[in-house]
């Protein structure tokens, strides 16, 4: 399957989905288009699915009558997404006409460094 890599969405994807051409919108020259022509786009061009970390997608378009399939990460941190990255390659496994993939991430607990200075209560 021919899958579209949305300028916001972690750049290893390319190299972590055997079995697909993945290709990014900038390769396509579609780097400065919106959402809507960039949906339109992939789909005139063939590609089955798009991977992008815009949450937003599902409300700024009307996604019914479409015959691609979005897959929509809630991160864009590489780190996060490889670290889970088997849950990546599912969701591309089974995919449908149309549908809409939406995949959420565990994200490392951030630790704060103490404040300098200070007693840190």
């Amino acid at each position: 399957m021919r899958i579209l890599l949305d300028q916001n969405a972690p750049r290893g994807l390319r190299d972590r989905l055997p079995g697909h051409e993945v290709v990014t919108a900038r390769q396509m020259g579609w780097d400065t288009l919106a959402n809507g022509a960039l949906i339109a786009a992939a789909e005139a061009a063939g590609f089955g699915a798009m991977i992008t970390c815009d949450r937003n997608l599902a409300y700024q378009q009307n996604l019914s009558g479409r015959r691609i399939t979005l897959v929509v990460l809630d991160t864009n941190h590489w780190d996060v997404v490889r670290a889970d990255i088997d849950r990546v390659r599912g969701a591309v496994g089974s995919v449908s006409v149309g549908a809409y993939i939406a995949l959420s991430f565990e994200r490392p607990v951030l630790r704060r460094r103490p404040y300098p200075g200070g007693s840190g209560e």
